[in-house]
């Protein structure tokens, strides 16, 4: 039986069904997951950083960036060193590969962006840019 859904949990509904879908689709278009390109497009602005400081740069929790950055290392994209000054630190930075690779992803995003906004004239961009930063703020007033 179907049941007649609000206008507010159609758009919740559509909310998460983006949610679930741009990742996927994202990293098959460009070939790198949106948080690794986060990752590296940080280590293109430094020479060399803490994995502490590059964790917090991104907002995401240490584990998920130490497993991220083992794949861009087995990947020869960075390398990481202990610190020579406090062994408990790690340094990362970006390998030459990792450098010349960035600028393909970034061009593969810059198409992907333009594919997802197909259609919408620039009133319409600035209005949805407008109303998803309006969400994050009223996500944001939820988070403890």
């Amino acid at each position: 039986m179907t049941e007649h859904l609000s206008e507010e949990d159609r758009i919740f509904d559509r909310l998460q069904a983006l949610n679930k879908a741009i990742t996927p689709t994202f990293e098959r278009c460009a070939g790198i997951s949106p948080t690794r390109l986060r990752l590296l497009h940080e280590l293109f602005q430094v020479t060399e950083i803490s994995q502490i400081s590059l964790q917090k740069h991104v907002d995401i929790d240490a584990a998920a960036v130490t497993r991220h950055l083992k794949g861009l290392e087995e990947n020869g994209m960075i390398s990481r060193r202990n610190n020579p000054d406090d062994n408990r630190v790690t340094l990362v930075s970006l390998t030459a590969q990792g450098r010349d690779k960035i600028r393909s992803y970034r061009e593969e995003k810059n198409r992907f962006i333009a594919n997802l906004l197909a259609g919408f004239n620039e009133q319409e961009r600035a209005t949805l840019a407008d109303m998803l930063a309006r969400l994050q703020h009223n996500i944001n007033l939820l988070q403890p």
